[in-house]
């Protein structure tokens, strides 16, 4: 079974404990083939990877495809000054398989993901965690006021993703997505998300619910916390700058947290403070809820 990861240099913190936890509840890891869509990681950084995954005895195949979010996605709205995230839209161009597992780097992942095998599409693109409908979503005015959607349209999270590609592939679904790209660039409110779900239309697939459980920052325990992926939403993520003091799901996140991945990657870097920066309102947002008890 394939799975890609697609990964910058402030990805690479998160990432440690979704591998870790990937692996080690994965109940047969010779089945997996890993990819990653690395956006300016360095060969030490390639090889800190397969240095975890040998010291998890993960017995698969990973590969490693470099890309430049800038020059392929240069065109599009950043996220706080990046466009790595677009990377996953790469996938049906250099992963060669029919079925691709997308994962974030945010996750925690605490059942077994060879379950998938097999997966019937049932024709569709996409299958997703159904989390919740536009009406709900950011990135509304689009799907609403330019798509003239109904309300109640499926909307999922692109944090979890299953593709078909072959289907991709096949249909030519990029000349699609570069239509949306050229059309309602000014739109992509939550960027190659909004572009997923403008090219669904709310039809695709449902994963089981267990597949993409969020936890917000200042949110309780999931109900569902084992036998789940859970999904760290929102910011600050638990291995942010100070996040250990407000995030509820710190705790998790460190059980899958190696010495050798946090001797790498839990320095305090330039990038690091300018993410805090960036996200600075959420962090004083925690603070006024703390506060308040």
């Amino acid at each position: 079974m394939d799975l890609v990861f697609n990964i910058n240099q402030l990805g690479l913190e998160g990432l440690g404990a979704t591998l870790t936890s990937l692996i080690r509840n994965c109940s047969d890891n010779r089945e997996l083939t890993l990819w990653f869509l690395c956006n300016g990681l360095s060969d030490s950084d390639k090889k800190n990877i397969k240095a975890l995954l040998n010291a998890e005895n993960y017995l698969g195949k990973d590969n490693y495809i470099d890309f430049d979010a800038d020059v392929e996605f240069g065109h599009l709205n950043s996220l706080h000054g990046d466009r790595t995230t677009y990377g996953r839209l790469l996938m049906p161009k250099f992963v060669n398989a029919d079925l691709a597992l997308y994962l974030d780097a945010d996750l925690v992942i605490e059942l077994d993901v060879l379950q998938l095998k097999g997966f019937d599409f049932d024709g569709n693109l996409l299958a997703a965690v159904s989390g919740s409908t536009i009406k709900y979503s950011l990135d509304n005015p689009l799907f609403i006021n330019k798509l003239n959607w109904d309300i109640n349209t499926p909307y999922f999270n692109a944090g979890v993703l299953l593709f078909n590609l072959h289907k991709w592939r096949n249909e030519n679904i990029d000349l699609q997505i570069k239509d949306i790209m050229k059309n309602y660039s000014d739109y992509l409110v939550s960027h190659d998300q909004t572009l997923l779900n403008a090219l669904c239309g709310g039809v695709f697939s449902r994963l089981p619910k267990s597949f993409n459980v969020t936890w917000y920052p200042d949110a309780k325990k999931p109900a569902q916390e084992t036998d789940a992926i859970i999904h760290f939403v929102g910011s600050p993520k638990p291995w942010d700058f100070l996040a250990g003091n407000f995030h509820k799901g710190y705790n998790l996140w460190k059980s899958y947290n190696t010495p050798f991945w946090s001797k790498q990657y839990s320095s305090l870097t330039a990038d690091k403070v300018s993410r805090f920066w960036n996200i600075r309102r959420s962090y004083l947002r925690l603070l006024k809820k703390k506060i308040k008890g």
